[in-house]
This record gives C-alpha cells, sequence and structure tokens, in this order.
C-alpha cells in the first residue's frame, strides 16, 4: 500500500488510525457517529477524533485543497463556517484500488442540519426564524467579500440561540473569496441562488408533511432576499443628513447595534458647502471595545459600555474632523479631555456614589438621544447633562455602598466640581 498523504492544519497523529483503506461508505459502525446529517452531493461521515468529532467527506483533489483553503481564509475571518482539519489524499484500497481524497471539518457542536431541527411539522413563526437566520449568515459573508454560489438550508448548519437560530456555513466548495469586496451582480447571483434552493427544500418538506400547511414555501424562500435587503440596507447604505441633526449618528448606531451589529469607525465626509455630513458604518463582531479603548483613552469599562463610548468618540470625530485625516490616539485625547472628563466633573459631588464615571456617561448619551428624538432637534451634552442629572441621577441608590468602591476612577474630582460648559458639544 503506498504511503498516505494527510495535510493537516495541526498535529492529529489520530488520522492516521481511521480506516482510509475503505470507501467511506464502507466505514465500520464503530468508526462512525452517530449523527444526524443533510443532504450532500458527496459521501459524509461523522467520526470520533480524539476528544471531539469530526466529518469527513469524499471529493476531489481540486475541490478539497479548494475548500480547505476557503475554510482556512473564513476562519481567518472570524467569519460563521466550520473549522477545516484536513485533506487526506493517496488512499487506496487493499486491493491498491484508487480512493477518493477526503475533506475532515470539525463537527460544530450543538448544530445541527435543518431537516434535523424540524423533524416534526414546521411552523410558520420557526420557518421565519431559520430563514432569519439565513439571511444574516449570508450578509456576514458577502461582508466578508466572500460568493458563497451554492446558498442552500443543506450546506447550513443551525444552532439554536435563545429563541432564535444562529447559522453556519459547513460547504465552501462552490464559493469564492474576494478581498476588494463583491459586485451587485456576485450579491444578487448568491440571493437568486438561495431563493431557488431553500423554495425546493421547503416543498420537499411540506411534500414529506413537516412543513405547516399555511406556510407558502415560495413566499417564505423570497422572505430571505427580502431580510437580506434589509440587513444589507442597515448596514452599508450611505446616509445623508443636516450638521444640526447630529444625533441621528446616534440613531443610525443604535439600529446598527438593535441588528446585532457593533461599529469599529464610521466613514464620514461633508458635501461641497460644508453644510451636511454622509455616514457609511464600517461593522465588525463584538468583543474588541474594551481592549480599543482602554488603549485609546485608558477608562476600563463594560463591553457594552465602551461600545457606547467609542460610538461617541466616532460621532465627534464625525461632527468635528469629517473630511480630515486624524491621529486616532490624539482625537481620543482630545475627545477624553473635552467631552468625557468635563461630564465626570459636574456631577455633583454628593451624587458621585450612584454610578461610576463609564455607566453615567453611558446613560447621559441615551437620555440625550432621547431628548433629541422628542424635540426633533440636537440637543446638547451640556443640556442633557442638567436634565439627566436632575431627572434621573439623583433618584438612584448609591452603587458605591452597595457593591463596593468604584474600581479606578477616570480622573481626580474637580476641585470645585463645576463644568466648562465650553469643552462640552
Amino acid at each position: 500500500m503506498s504511503p498516505l498523504s494527510i495535510h493537516a492544519s495541526q498535529p492529529s497523529p489520530e488520522l492516521f488510525e481511521l480506516p482510509w483503506e475503505l470507501p467511506l461508505q464502507d466505514w465500520p459502525q464503530e468508526t462512525v457517529a452517530a449523527l444526524p446529517k443533510g443532504i450532500s452531493r458527496h459521501v459524509v461521515r461523522f467520526v470520533h477524533l480524539a476528544d471531539h468529532l469530526v466529518a469527513v467527506k469524499e471529493t476531489t483533489e481540486e475541490l478539497a485543497r479548494r475548500e480547505y483553503d476557503l475554510l482556512k481564509s473564513l476562519g481567518r475571518l472570524e467569519a460563521p463556517a466550520v473549522e477545516p482539519v484536513a485533506i487526506v489524499s493517496d488512499r487506496r484500497s487493499a486491493e491498491g484500488e484508487s480512493l477518493p481524497p477526503a475533506l475532515v471539518t470539525r463537527h460544530l457542536k450543538f448544530s445541527l442540519p435543518y431537516r434535523a431541527v424540524f423533524s416534526h411539522t414546521l411552523r410558520p413563526e420557526t420557518a421565519t426564524r431559520l430563514v432569519d437566520a439565513m439571511a444574516l449568515l449570508l450578509v456576514k459573508l458577502h461582508l466578508e467579500g466572500f460568493y458563497w454560489g451554492d446558498v442552500s438550508l443543506s450546506n447550513t448548519l443551525f444552532r439554536r440561540d435563545a429563541g432564535a437560530f444562529a447559522a453556519y456555513l459547513v460547504d465552501a466548495e462552490t464559493g469564492a473569496l474576494h478581498p476588494g469586496g463583491l459586485s451587485s451582480g456576485q450579491r444578487e447571483s448568491d440571493l437568486e441562488i438561495a431563493r431557488v434552493n431553500v423554495a425546493g427544500e421547503l416543498l420537499d418538506l411540506h411534500a414529506g408533511a413537516r412543513l405547516d400547511p399555511d406556510i407558502d414555501a415560495v413566499e417564505m424562500a423570497g422572505s430571505i432576499v427580502e431580510s437580506y435587503r434589509s440587513l444589507w440596507e442597515a448596514l452599508t447604505s450611505q446616509e445623508t443628513f443636516d450638521r444640526s441633526e447630529r444625533w441621528r449618528i446616534r440613531e443610525r448606531i443604535d439600529k446598527l447595534n438593535t441588528l446585532g451589529f457593533d461599529i469599529e469607525e464610521l466613514s464620514m465626509a461633508s458635501d461641497e458647502s460644508g453644510t451636511t455630513l454622509s455616514i457609511q458604518p464600517k461593522v465588525v463582531d463584538s468583543g474588541h471595545h474594551q481592549r480599543r479603548l482602554i488603549r485609546l483613552t485608558g477608562i476600563d469599562a463594560g463591553e457594552n459600555q465602551a461600545r457606547e463610548l467609542l460610538n461617541d468618540l466616532d460621532s465627534y470625530r464625525a461632527t468635528f474632523y469629517p473630511d480630515q485625516a486624524v491621529d486616532e490616539e490624539m482625537l481620543a485625547h482630545e475627545w477624553l479631555t473635552r467631552v468625557f472628563e468635563p461630564v465626570v466633573r459636574a456631577i455633583p459631588r454628593d451624587l458621585r456614589t450612584k454610578l461610576e464615571p463609564a455607566e453615567v456617561f453611558y446613560q447621559l448619551l441615551h437620555h440625550r438621544a432621547r431628548l433629541s428624538r422628542a424635540q426633533d432637534r440636537d440637543v446638547s451634552l451640556a443640556e442633557a447633562l442638567s436634565v439627566y442629572i436632575d431627572d434621573v441621577l439623583v433618584h438612584r441608590r448609591d452603587e458605591a455602598t452597595v457593591m463596593g468602591p468604584p474600581t479606578g476612577a477616570i480622573t481626580p474630582p474637580h476641585p470645585t466640581g463645576e463644568l466648562n460648559w465650553r469643552d462640552l458639544v
């Protein structure tokens, strides 16, 4: 028997112990894990490998290499996709006959193919959540410049997620990664493929009496396109408004946060007259805001607080430096000394134990946004702070006495506790 060739992302000597000399469909039951499988054009088996499960798929050498490389690239981008483990080639049977190469991927824990998720009748509200998860997955992949080419429920794994579903790409052999981003035609092609494939899969469920009779499979498949367009518009569209409506920057950010996305930065530009601003968000996954905030400002805040403070920093840049390339650290220092610290110093001494500085600022930003929307104008931070202190902060109990002393004050208290209102915007 010729030597087996295994190209693995990590050392996995256990791979050599699998019965590669047998066609995948003939692997013994003691080797194969009894997990539900989706529909695939290839033979697929789940097997135990050390302390985890892997999926093994027979394919061609070219497709195995292509999909392995694509999944590695998607992993580096932290895109929602399965993790590649190895490519196994030069397989031969005991009689010396050539066997197809195999792609090995790590099984996504707690995930199921759509047919296993809906082992009984698929209800309308469940189908809607499924389609929304598919739309969100496609948006995330397109934002990374990934063209799928075979969008379908069968090529997706689902995890239950607090009443909804999270979707993950599981088959990338038809895909292509474009670092410069996708064209409208490429995105529309994926959408049409999704519409046709999902409609067929739902009709198949209907034929097997596993789809609620009130669900229109074609209409439901079309809703994935509608959901995708709504998400894409919210995440990538450029919005133009007057400089006096700065509160709309906050409103746009809040909308994106509600959709489950965070903002790393905003791309902003003013028109020739200098009276309007155009904003376009850059969307990133969560988890980095605390590190970025403490690096730029020294403020040690919770993740949600950090996100809000950084969003305000971006709004500050949109207001004062819309057309200029400003050093991020210098901008952060200016925002810290002109906006954040004056707010902290303006809190009366007898109220400073109510909340930690970062939480006060976080609540103030939301209070200001509510006032701006209610009054349909851009309420200044100084004005909002006065209302917030009188209407909100004075009625809160002292958290310092309930939870212990504040950890890490941002700035020393101002001797008078007074605020230079000219420092606020």
